[in-house]
């Protein structure tokens, strides 16, 4: 198989869109592996949104009785970025820059 050229989904924001790519024109993926690269844009999209509301509504939100919570955003953003590291690591993409074995363990599964 060799690489072609991968245009990226339309609704990624611009700087997402070069991103993935550049990723597809640098890296020969297995259709799997574009799926896994499509969620990383659109996550990296997600952690981006969640910052631009953080940034105009602040930290905290008001709640009914006048006290502050969390806004909803902050935990959006949390989760997004911790779902793009997941992506970006098992995309492997740095694979020449560590040895194999500089990775996180594997996740063992809950089946005894």
């Amino acid at each position: 198989m060799g690489r072609r050229k991968r245009t990226a989904p339309a609704h990624l924001k611009p700087e997402t869109a070069d991103w993935f790519e550049a990723v597809m024109a640098e890296y020969l993926l297995e259709p799997h592996h574009v799926r896994l690269l499509t969620l990383a844009a659109e996550t990296w999209d997600r952690v981006q949104q969640a910052r631009e509301l953080l940034a105009r509504d602040g930290l905290c939100v008001p709640t009914g009785d006048g006290g502050l919570k969390a806004h909803p955003a902050a935990n959006i953003e949390r989760d997004a970025r911790a779902a793009f590291a997941r992506l970006i690591r098992e995309l492997d993409l740095d694979a020449d820059a560590a040895p194999r074995d500089a990775r996180p363990p594997a996740l063992r599964s809950n089946r005894g």
